[in-house]
């Protein structure tokens, strides 16, 4: 099996580099990037069982389907996975997994943080039913998940002998090459609503947990913070722990001026629906992973997942994810750094879905800290803890 990988891993290398993907560079990221996640997830779909010739098939498919196919694919191997992680912690938290009658719960339910965000009580006739659940802690769900899918996530300190880098993610079991290990949480903005995010326009100036999916779709993770621990209606506002940013050395007058206009205004909080989410999640924690060091190289990558609400089937719990006017559909167009509308989106595909990003291994993963390549832009002053994993690619990307 061994021989097998080293074939498959050398496979990963040229094949992303075939001639026939697009020519504008940053597409060719985008390609390339969906070539790798094709291989790593139809491998590990295969399980420890595959022989030569499944992992030949592999790689001549990889070389000869078109990108759309292989994303398609790559669609159906992660929702795969995550239908599976979420039915192993549905059976732990469910009192009667047969049984999925909604027993209301909100008389338990802590008050919600937006009725403090818009300064009046929320009334109890508008809160939704909550499904009842055992009473597990956060850490106790995570024991139990890594008890029967082999593997969980931990928050500690890093590894990395750096000030800046802070809290690490931590993989507690073993996870093989390919799988889904992690999900980005927090508020969906697509390109429309940029303008809405807090601290807008320097939304970096005091968040770093921001990520940007090829689409153009930015996630907030800050507002998710560490999770929480119950299940309960969750807007993105909630008065709970959220990750404490590293203090800056210089507290300039600019960056206390942002931070203060970075607090949500009543009309961006009405904009973003309650859902029921399980804030006890113990996936929910890939903004937690740093990037490489010197001598280090990344483990896992980001996926882009379209969780298709049409068939939840209990899974819309476990997507800690909630969009900004998620009910607004606006068509959007890119001119090189610059996204304009360009009208509604009332034709095509409206199945409804909540766009977010997975972590997946690109290599057997046991009882280690987790790395991903963040791709910092090269068209600004990087950090000095910044090594590039590979130059080119963070080029091609932000190209």
């Amino acid at each position: 099996m061994a021989f097998l990988f080293q074939k498959f891993q050398e496979a990963v290398k040229t094949v992303a580099k075939n001639p026939m993907f697009s020519r504008d560079p940053r597409h060719l990221q985008f390609e390339a990037d969906i070539n790798r996640l094709f291989l790593y997830t139809s491998y590990n779909r295969l399980g420890r069982n595959a022989d030569e010739n499944d992992i030949e098939e592999i790689i001549d498919i990889a070389s000869k389907a078109s990108v759309t196919d292989q994303q398609k694919q790559v669609q159906q191997n992660v929702h795969s996975q995550m239908r599976k992680l979420c039915q192993i912690m549905d059976s732990i938290l469910q009192p009667d997994h047969k049984s999925r009658d909604v027993v209301s719960k909100t008389e338990n339910v802590r008050a919600s943080g937006l009725s403090w965000a818009v300064g009046r009580s929320m009334e109890s006739s508008n809160r939704p039913d909550i499904p009842e659940t055992r009473a597990y802690t956060r850490m106790e769900l995570s024991q139990k998940l890594k008890e029967s899918a082999g593997y969980t996530l931990e928050v500690k300190p890093s590894h990395i002998l750096c000030e800046e880098a802070g809290q690490g993610l931590f993989l507690c079991g073993e996870a093989d090459v390919g799988s889904v290990i992690g999900i980005y949480p927090g508020i969906i903005y697509s390109p429309a609503y940029y303008r809405n995010i807090p601290g807008y326009p320097r939304v970096d100036a005091s968040n770093s947990y921001l990520i940007t999916r090829y689409d153009g779709t930015i996630i907030n993770a800050q507002p998710w913070g560490i999770g929480g621990e119950t299940r309960e209606p969750w807007n993105g506002f909630s008065q709970v722990k959220q990750v404490q940013e590293i203090p800056k050395k210089v507290d300039r007058a600019g960056d206390r001026l942002w931070r203060m206009l970075s607090k949500p205004s009543d009309t961006i909080i009405k904009s973003i629906a309650n859902e029921i989410i399980e804030r006890r999640n113990p996936l929910a924690f890939a903004h937690f992973a740093n990037h490489p060091s010197k001598g280090h190289k990344p483990n896992v990558m980001v996926c882009p997942y379209d969780f298709p609400l049409s068939e939840d089937d209990g899974m819309r719990a476990y997507i800690p994810n909630i969009g900004f006017r998620p009910d607004e559909k606006v068509r959007m167009k890119r001119f090189g750094n610059f996204w304009f509308k360009s009208g509604s989106l009332n034709d095509g595909d409206d199945t409804p879905i909540v766009k977010t990003l997975l972590l997946v291994t690109t290599e057997d993963v046991s009882d280690q800290e987790i790395f991903l390549n963040y791709r910092l832009s090269n068209s600004k002053k990087l950090p000095a803890w910044y090594t590039p994993v590979d130059v080119e690619e963070d080029r091609r990307r932000w190209s």
